[in-house]
Order: structure tokens, then C-alpha cells, then sequence
């Protein structure tokens, strides 16, 4: 008899896998769960402490039960891998957004699809932000976060009061490190 195992993902801190848990849920009776929180899919699956407990619980005849492929990762060669891994224990995996059995080989050929397609949209992502960047700076705009130390009035106070740096730090409630940098470029 085969035991459902389900794995969920989320990329940062502030997201949760219950909306992936009540999909899964209602459809499958899942025996055991497995899920990374804040972790990103461009993490390998090996790295990921979830999807490595998971790998070294199936046994022949599971089902792992993801609700989208890319929960198992963001690079098509690490879902493959992962896809094989569970494969060679003789382990089915059923990706429920795209609604097939990546076991059987049209469900290895869509999957393979499907990565890619991913894959080339997240390059395709990548090179929008970068160019973007690019334009900005070339418009002068100011990129990041402004500064809020006065490098100059860290120094002035410093240099007035012959302030030590950790004194200088707390003066002013920095860091060490911000003091040296204020007083390094001044």
C-alpha cells in the first residue's frame, strides 16, 4: 500500500504553506508532511533540511504530492535530479497545479517543459530588473537605500571630543563599522 507524503515551500519568512496544505489536503489523505518555510527554490533540494528528510523517508510505492512543480525548486536541473532521485526509489511525484504524474514518461516530458519554460522566464525576469537598473542609473537616479549617516558630523564630533570609536558610536547610536567608514571618508 502506498503512503502519501506531501511536500510544501515558501520563499521568505513572511509567506506560510497553509494555502498549499489545504490544497493538498483536499484532495489527498497525506500520511506525512514535509515542508521548507523561507526557503528559496534556488536552494538545492540537497540543501534544503524539508526536502532532505523527505528524500531519505520515502520508501517504494510513496507518492509525493507537491501542489506546484515549482515548490521542488526554481532550476530545471535540480528538479530533474530531485524528480530522479524519488524516481530511482521507485517513489511517484504528482504536481497538482499542472495536473500530472511526473512517473510516467508524458509527465516527465511536461515536466521537463515546464522547468524550462520557468527557467527561461526568471532569466527573462532577471535581465528586465537589471536593465531597468541600468536606465535608472543612466537617468541619475539614486538606487538603494538613502543614506542616514552625516559622515562629516561623525567625524567633526569625533575629532572635537577626541571620542573614542566606540564612544562615537553611541553618541550617535551606529555601529563601530559605520564610525570607521564616516571617519574613513572624510
Amino acid at each position: 500500500m502506498s503512503t502519501v507524503v506531501a511536500y510544501t515551500r515558501v520563499s521568505t519568512d513572511d509567506q506560510t504553506c497553509e494555502n498549499q496544505r489545504r490544497t493538498i489536503s483536499a484532495r489527498y489523505a497525506v500520511s506525512k508532511w514535509f515542508s521548507d518555510d523561507g526557503v528559496s527554490g534556488t536552494v538545492a533540494a540537497t540543501q534544503r533540511a524539508g526536502l532532505g528528510a523527505l528524500l531519505a523517508y520515502v520508501r517504494e510505492g510513496d507518492v509525493v504530492v507537491v501542489a506546484a512543480i515549482d515548490r521542488l525548486g526554481r532550476n530545471t536541473l535540480d528538479v530533474l535530479n530531485t524528480v530522479e532521485a524519488l524516481k530511482a526509489k521507485s517513489v511517484s511525484v504528482v504536481s497538482m497545479r499542472e495536473g500530472f504524474d511526473l512517473a510516467t514518461p508524458a509527465g516527465k516530458l511536461m515536466l521537463t517543459m515546464l522547468a524550462a519554460v520557468a527557467e527561461l522566464e526568471r532569466e527573462n525576469i532577471k535581465a528586465r530588473q537589471l536593465a531597468g537598473l541600468e536606465r535608472a542609473k543612466a537617468e541619475g537616479k539614486h538606487l538603494g537605500r538613502s543614506k542616514s549617516i552625516d559622515d562629516a558630523a561623525v567625524t567633526a564630533w569625533r575629532a572635537e571630543n577626541s571620542a573614542s570609536i566606540r564612544a562615537t558610536a553611541e553618541h550617535f547610536g551606529i555601529s563601530a563599522a559605520s564610525v570607521k567608514r564616516a571617519c574613513s571618508k572624510v
